[in-house]
């Protein structure tokens, strides 16, 4: 038999093939920081790393990983060493070759594939496809090099794992494949899938073992696993916890569970039907070895294979539908809408907001959208704000709802909540970075782009499930608005992003101020035609000016704004009348694409909203 299939050889045996642990722990522990690149010691450090894997194999691991988790372009670009990735993964695969040659032993080598360390579409910014080219040049060198087995391990994103499945089987179709995914204290990925479904997913994917990894200690995996095989019953598993949860003392990291502990769990895994066992974070040779003598000394006779798991009963909560808004109702009759922006208060006095939505209301205003916390300036929480208007004014909302700042925790969370207030329209943002606000040392991670957001909204929340697929009670209603820049310079990066939003489900768009009617006409029907979206519902972005200093403002600082020389002539010439100049300009605008759009989103400089109301009266009254 060939010496790829070596792996195939011992799954088949009657004992688990038994892994290694920690390669990364052990490397701490010997005086490696965790900010260093581990997976560079295969050149700058072979021996310390051949130390490690000769300590697993004395412990009793019979398949050994090769010490390239982060071996990738991505993680390794962290260190400026994105060029290395061929030669990091060779000598990874050559240093567990000359070790298990020493040995005397039988080892597999098991080329080991982690995460790319960023976040891939939809629900982050790097595409599938160049995921998948990430993970096939890290594959084809270790494949290339001799490994017997892909284990592609510590996973949290089913669509990475899928890429990476689907990169080795383009280099190999034929070499084995481990495809393990983590999960969290609620036994479900980072990402909100169900034990059943990753399972399922990755082994309709094709990949010869179904894995688990990292996580919690034994207990929760095992749980896990029995889930697992409850809904692949065919399929072959690998477990390799972590020695617990882990702890901090004394500025160290410590895992509680010991090797005796470890190994007592191993005939359990084994009776669950997992055919690959070791560690995985906090583990030591120590673990392995109790892994190791506890397989040895038990019979395949000893083992009986079967589980049976009770169903899990789903409440669900019976409750009136929501209705659709009044703004999706009046745009899907083709009614023309007028929005305008309001920026919660910086404090906890509401009045004056509230004044100027009453004046809006009494306008003909149809809608209000909150801002929050507009150029990452500390605010009072929109959904507040929204909620407050909508009751006392009785004006619907639009809430705007950057993904900026949010992980997905927090934004379902935050959905419930709009909805629980009665809030019904919400704008999907990416949010002002915050290192131009008032704390620009403050969080700035995401877990979601835009168009995530919106699929997240419109597939999941409005059909009534959660992000991970379980029932939240009953269907959201919410109308979801997109942004769309009609003063690119990049038109053609803009209707990619247009199109995956739209894709996602949004249902219409809001522009940046424009002040160039002629153009904007024409890139709204080349937006049309090309995303062949001919009932693109628009409302197009209007901030009346006030003075010709603020025309030159935003024309020279405000990226996205583009000023035409005749306009800020105008206003030179208005002097004293400039304000005056800037509602005509505004109404002239407004009347000029009428026909070509659904509505108008107004923003108020200064918070002058009679400047607003006037435009909105006088639009009406022609």
């Amino acid at each position: 038999m060939s010496e790829t299939n070596k792996f195939l050889t011992f799954l088949n045996k009657d004992k688990p093939i038994i892994s290694d642990g920690a390669m990364g722990t052990i490397l701490h522990q010997r005086g490696i920081r965790f900010d260093e690149c581990f997976d560079q010691l295969n050149i700058s450090n072979p021996a310390m790393v051949a130390e490690v894997h000769r300590a697993y194999i004395e412990a009793g691991s019979t398949m050994i990983q090769t010490n390239t988790f982060g071996a990738n372009r991505y993680k390794l670009a962290q260190f400026g060493l994105e060029h290395n990735v061929k030669e990091i993964n060779q000598a990874g695969v050559d240093l567990v070759r000359r070790v298990a040659s020493a040995s005397f032993k039988d080892i597999i080598i098991a080329g080991d594939v982690g995460p790319l360390g960023v976040r891939l579409a939809p629900f982050g910014r790097v595409q599938l496809e160049d995921a998948r080219e990430a993970f096939r040049e890290q594959v084809e060198t270790l494949i290339g090099t001799g490994v017997d087995v892909i284990i592609i391990e510590t996973m949290t994103d089913f669509y990475e794992v899928r890429e990476a499945i689907l990169a080795t089987k383009e280099v190999n179709d034929s070499i084995p494949i481990i495809a393990s995914m983590t999960f969290t204290r609620d036994d479900r990925t980072l990402l909100g899938d169900t034990p059943e479904k990753v399972a399922t997913s990755i082994f309709q994917c094709g990949a010869d073992v179904i894995g688990i990894n990292c996580s919690g200690g034994p207990l929760q995996l095992l749980r896990i696993l029995k889930k697992m095989k409850n809904a692949v019953p065919h399929g072959i598993f690998s477990v390799m916890p972590n020695a617990g949860w882990p702890e901090q003392q004394d500025g160290r990291i410590m895992y509680p569970a010991g090797p005796e502990y470890f190994g007592d769990y191993a005939i359990s895994f084994w009776q669950a039907g997992a055919k690959v066992l070791g560690g995985c974070c906090g583990t030591t040779p120590q673990h392995i070895q109790a892994i190791s003598r506890v397989v040895q000394n038990t019979k395949l006779s000893d083992i009986a294979f079967g589980l049976e798991i009770s169903d899990i009963q789903v409440e669900n909560e019976t409750e009136n539908e929501a209705p659709k808004s009044e703004l999706s109702q009046k745009m899907e009759s083709n009614q023309f809408v007028f929005a305008v922006e309001m920026d919660p208060p910086r404090g906890l006095s509401t009045k004056k907001l509230l004044a100027g939505a009453s004046l809006l209301a009494d306008s003909g205003a149809d809608v209000i959208n909150v801002a929050d916390s507009p150029m990452a300036r500390m605010r009072m929480s929109p959904w507040a704000v929204c909620s407050l208007i909508q009751r006392y004014i009785g004006i619907e909302t639009v809430l705007h709802f950057p993904t900026r700042g949010r992980n997905l925790l927090r934004v379902q969370g935050d959905l419930l909540a709009a909805h629980a207030l009665g809030i019904r329209n919400v704008f999907v943002v990416m949010g002002d970075p915050t290192a131009i606000g008032d704390y620009p040392e403050a969080m700035d991670n995401y877990d979601l782009v835009p168009s995530g957001l919106i699929k997240l909204i419109k597939q999941s929340f409005n059909i009534g499930i959660d992000h991970a697929g379980s029932e939240i009670g009953q269907p959201t209603s919410f109308f979801v608005g997109s942004a769309l820049n009609l003063n690119t310079s990049n038109p053609e990066a803009e209707l990619k992003n247009h199109i995956r939003k739209k894709k996602a489900g949004s249902d219409f768009v809001l522009t940046q101020p424009i002040f160039d009617a002629k153009s904007a006409l024409h890139q709204l029907r080349w937006f049309r035609e090309y995303s062949n979206d001919p009932d693109l519902k628009i409302i197009i972005g209007i901030l009346p000016l006030a003075t010709d200093r603020h025309a030159a403002f935003l024309h020279n600082e405000v990226p996205g704004i583009i000023i035409p020389d005749e306009i800020k002539v105008r206003m030179r010439k208005a002097g004293e009348n400039s304000a005056r100049e800037g509602i005509k300009i505004a109404v002239e605008l407004i009347e000029t694409l009428r026909s070509e759009i659904h509505g108008v989103y107004l923003m108020p400089a200064f918070n002058r909203f009679d400047y607003v109301s006037e435009i909105i009266e006088s639009v009406k009254s022609k």
